[in-house]
């Protein structure tokens, strides 16, 4: 998988990226990643790449030439990129469209920022998505949202297969609780089912506890 993010502030991505499991993922060959300038991709001496709005407001709106003419160069080597705006606007990201994701070979990340991008730009866009009902003063921190999902699931890039299968939400539950050692701790014990050798009972345990826990915490995805 290649992911190419276009961004204004590619040096936000350094230390993200050149870490845990993108790291090793990266190392492995299973994914790449390019950083664009998108003031590369402008053509006044300030290297502007945002504007006032039309018809007044306040903040600045992100000029569609810049961003468009970035995606044309990406295109070039990428011709069928999956081309992605994170906006507040978006579809919310979630394990199935994450999976989703991880099938597409060349995948297109656009950070917008400031007030948001001119309106036109979704025109030469695929999609748009959002992480969260809140808002960021960009799309740099959604676009490593979005890698840290998708590399997660690409094969090879766990050292586990299965954890990727028994985590929250790829059962449509959330995951159930997780014990390690000691035995006790100020106090409070492991289950006793965990320390049974029964699998049987363990895999069942396991079912009913992520049932519980999802119908207190997230009770809209049992009800859904």
């Amino acid at each position: 998988m290649h992911v190419h993010v276009v961004t204004i502030f590619p040096e936000l991505f350094a230390s993200p990226l050149a870490v845990g499991i993108v790291k090793r993922a990266r190392d492995a060959g299973l994914l790449r990643i390019s950083l664009i300038d998108l003031r590369a991709y402008t053509s006044d001496r300030h290297r502007s790449t945002d504007d006032y709005p039309y018809g007044g407001g306040s903040g600045m709106v992100m000029r569609p030439e810049p961003i468009v003419a970035a995606l044309d160069a990406i295109a070039l080597g990428a011709a069928r990129a999956r081309r992605i705006l994170l906006s507040p606007r978006g579809r919310l990201l979630d394990d199935a469209r994450a999976r989703a994701l991880v099938g597409e070979e060349d995948i297109v990340l656009v950070c917008g920022r400031y007030e948001g991008v001119d309106e036109r730009v979704r025109h030469f866009i695929d999609e748009e998505v959002s992480i969260g009902d809140y808002v960021l003063s960009g799309g740099e921190l959604a676009a490593l949202v979005v890698i840290e999902a998708m590399t997660r699931l690409l094969p090879g890039a766990l050292g586990n297969e299965a954890s990727a299968r028994t985590e929250s939400f790829a059962s449509g539950m959330l995951e159930y609780p997780q014990y390690t050692r000691p035995e006790t701790f100020r106090g409070l014990s492991v289950p006793a089912v965990l320390l049974s050798g029964d699998h049987a009972a363990i895999a069942r345990w396991r079912t009913e506890q992520a049932e519980r826990v999802t119908r207190r915490n997230r009770p809209d995805l049992l009800d859904g």
